[in-house]
């Protein structure tokens, strides 16, 4: 991908998720792209308020989303500058783009971005206090929702496994069922379904999601990026994913014995999905991997990891999880510099896990990936400063502490002598 967090999802989605030809996700800039020929616009100089230093037309939203939860999740109160400049993102229909240079602009309907929206909603979710926001994130999704149930990253596309998941985790933080959000009478939830590899894929596919349906004649094929984004949602769970979800067995894969497909017609199995991931994350050294157009080789999947850790821990396999959080920890630092500084989206995805994981995001991998990402950014309201301002503590406490404490060792003394 051109840059380490998102960038490549927005110019290059089905070339690198899948191989094949398909309408590339538009960003909102001034002069909007057609569908057929992507604009390659000079590089934008990113908004004080804006986490990260590199340019934000592909993925402003998304890592300064990603970027409020990571530091809300460990317990760092962002800048009100960074809220308001996510809130002010939102397109009057209630959708968000990649990026809007000009908040007062009027948005391009076909240039929301479906991804953006889903983030930005379980950001604001989570952060609090912006309810009407969000509402309208709801509104915008379900009116964009396509006739099989699905999302695509842009309006009037194909749908596609990863933004069908990140709307339906945005619906469910919302407080929107849903099983309840429906086109046709069709979900997001049986949509996924629909793309889930069953006894009919080969073995080491079967639990796996394709990103898309495939072509008439084609066999669908496992894609591991969408199908670990698309199992947190499908195991009931949003962003942030809490640490300490309950421990259970290995994930087993679907059972084949009958020889029928076993999400065919029904709703996807976030067990078989889970399976899938356990069993290529130890496969591949305990990281998934990215094949590009032109590599040599597949090239390790740092984003994909990350959201696999993140729905192993939310399906109940925190244990298949824990080898993926150990690479991340040992190789993501990488990941997290980009070529303007650190990468804030990355590094925020990597406090989720650890947070997620049950570890420490101050030290992970030797690095304290939470002033690393405040760094990045504008100013926060520290934890620490919160802390001295909810303890009331002082140097000029402490000396009339002592001088109580002096005093009442007199007294207790006195009445000792006193006998009282």
């Amino acid at each position: 991908m051109p840059t380490p967090a998102r960038t490549g999802a927005a110019l290059l989605t089905a070339a690198l998720l899948t191989g094949l030809v398909a309408g590339p996700a538009l960003a909102d800039t001034s002069s909007s792209p057609s569908p057929a020929t992507p604009a390659s616009p000079s590089p934008v100089a990113p908004p004080a308020a804006l986490y990260g230093k590199g340019d934000p037309t592909y993925d402003g939203v998304w890592r300064q989303a990603m970027a409020l939860m990571a530091l809300n999740s460990a317990k760092v109160t962002p800048g009100a500058a960074a809220v308001d400049w996510l809130t002010g993102q939102q397109c009057a229909d209630g959708g968000w783009p990649s990026f809007r240079a000009d908040a007062k602009a009027a948005c391009t309907a076909a240039t929301e971005d479906s991804n953006a929206t889903a983030l930005a909603m379980q950001a604001l979710v989570a952060l609090g206090g912006h309810q009407a926001a969000v509402d309208k994130g709801v509104q915008w999704l379900k009116t964009n929702q396509n006739s099989d149930g699905s999302w695509s990253y842009n309006p009037g596309s194909p749908g596609d496994a990863d933004s069908t998941g990140l709307a339906v985790s945005a619906l469910r933080a919302a407080g929107a069922d849903p099983t309840q959000v429906a086109k046709d009478g069709r979900t997001g939830l049986t949509a996924l379904g629909a793309l889930q590899l069953g006894c009919a894929a080969p073995a080491e596919q079967r639990g796996a999601l394709a990103y898309q349906a495939a072509a008439a004649g084609q066999p669908a094929s496992a894609n591991a990026l969408a199908t670990a984004q698309a199992t947190l949602a499908i195991a009931g769970g949003s962003l942030p994913v809490a640490a300490g979800s309950p421990t259970g067995p290995a994930p087993k894969a679907p059972e084949c014995a009958t020889g029928t497909d076993a999400a065919a017609g029904g709703a996807a199995s976030a067990e078989s999905a889970a399976a899938y991931l356990a069993t290529t994350l130890a496969a591949g050294g305990q990281h998934l991997t990215l094949s590009t157009p032109g590599a040599a080789a597949p090239s390790p999947d740092y984003s994909g990891t990350t959201w696999a850790v993140l729905s192993l821990v939310r399906s109940g396999h925190p244990q298949q999880a824990a080898g993926a959080v150990d690479w991340l920890a040992a190789n993501g630092g990488s990941w997290t510099k980009g070529p303007a500084g650190p990468d804030a989206g990355a590094t925020a995805a990597l406090i989720l896990a650890a947070q997620a994981a049950g570890r420490d995001p101050h030290s992970f991998g030797g690095t304290d990936l939470v002033k690393q990402l405040t760094d990045s950014g504008p100013a926060v309201q520290t934890a620490a400063k919160e802390s001295k301002k909810k303890s009331g503590f002082s140097p000029w406490l402490l000396g009339c502490g002592v001088l109580i404490g002096i005093g009442g060792g007199l007294a207790i003394s006195l009445s000792r002598k006193r006998g009282q």
